[in-house]
């Protein structure tokens, strides 16, 4: 490990020198791109260099403690030396957590597409509420929501929704959120107060750089042009402005209808489709690879329950990791990261478990 690390460090001071070169400002790619890696690599540096001190004051408590005669100075040497080898333990493992191999995608947009399932009317107006929810947690964390396209239905709900989130480090966070969400409660339209189980899908996909070469013949992909629908407002329902992609190999059909200009939907669209065929292709090689597909919390089969939201308990638990939280209004509100943040240390310390093991 620290092999590695001494290797990211010079890494990281030729990065440094590189970037006060005056030929780098005539490369904007280059520069970007050193942006970028001397910012991944800042945390690894830093966390190494804290823990390099660390383990100086380690060693300089135990010389106080065998050299020293004095029994107070002697306590004060045992005190700090426990207090370093807790820091150093700490900061071990928090570089062994940097060091893993990171997911590429996780600095990059998301595409979230919300499905109803099982429960008709009720499935609907639960995917609003999951919708809602991850508005609130994109708002809270400072990202972007913005809406792809949506079918309603006449009470509230919503049949399916797909929306983008930008902002640094969506994927990091929201990719933990694919999978079947189940919801129990008694609906408001049930008389005998039973309660009903409804389940929506969510999807979530990485936004593909515009610098990865997918490959979409124009032969594969019919383009229509219509008139949007719902609630678009006057403009939007009486000009052609909403696009629909069907690609024929795959039977993926891509309808954008938010914006005003055509040109936006039509932008918005192809993402949206360059996307679903990049998932598709990652997804292939990870059931290819099954051993790294079932390591990797958050990342399966988007079949797979993955959530149950107990309204009449007010709980929600998380059967991945068999996490049970009674805030279920904080949870729907976008309060995520309670449940984020678990998620995210299961899978570091299943990665590690798994580098310990192959070790």
């Amino acid at each position: 490990m620290f092999e590695k690390l001494d290797g990211v460090v010079l890494r990281y001071e030729d990065i440094s020198r590189e970037l006060t070169s005056p030929d780098i400002a005539s490369d904007q790619k280059r520069f970007r791109a050193l942006m970028k890696e001397q910012s991944d690599l800042a945390p690894v540096v830093d966390a190494y260099q804290e823990y390099r001190l660390s383990r100086k004051a380690e060693e300089d408590s135990l010389e106080m403690l065998q050299s020293e005669k004095d029994e107070d100075m002697r306590e004060l040497a045992r005190e700090e030396l426990a207090s370093a080898r807790e820091k150093t333990a700490d900061l071990q493992q928090k570089l062994q957590i940097l060091l893993l191999p990171k997911d590429p995608n996780d600095d990059k947009n998301v595409i979230v597409e919300i499905r109803a399932g099982a429960g008709g009317d009720e499935a609907a107006l639960f995917a609003a509420e999951i919708y809602r929810m991850y508005v609130h947690y994109a708002e809270k964390r400072g990202w972007k929501p913005e809406l792809i396209d949506f079918e309603e239905i006449g009470i509230g709900g919503m049949k399916s929704v797909s929306f983008m989130i930008k902002g640094q480090g969506a994927y990091s966070r929201m990719k933990y959120e694919s999978g079947v969400h189940r919801v129990q409660r008694v609906p408001s339209t049930e008389s005998a107060g039973r309660i009903h189980t409804s389940t929506v899908t969510v999807a979530v996909i990485p936004e593909v750089d515009e610098d990865i070469d997918i490959q979409i013949p124009d032969k594969d992909v019919r383009i229509d042009v219509m008139r949007a629908s719902g609630n678009g407002g006057q403009c939007v329902n009486t000009t052609d402005s909403a696009v629909r992609l069907t690609h024929y190999p795959t039977g993926i059909v891509i309808y954008s209808q938010t914006e005003k200009s055509q040109l936006q939907n039509k932008n918005k669209a192809w993402a949206l489709l360059r996307s679903k065929l990049y998932d598709l292709e990652v997804s292939k090689r990870h059931d290819e690879e099954a051993d790294l597909r079932r390591s990797q919390i958050g990342t399966g089969d988007r079949s797979e329950k993955i959530r149950t939201y107990n309204f009449p308990q007010g709980r929600v638990t998380d059967h991945r990791i068999k996490l049970t939280i009674y805030r279920l209004g904080e949870i729907l509100g976008g309060d995520l990261d309670e449940i984020i943040d678990p998620l995210q240390a299961a899978d570091q310390a299943a990665k590690l478990l798994k580098l310990d093991s192959a070790g």
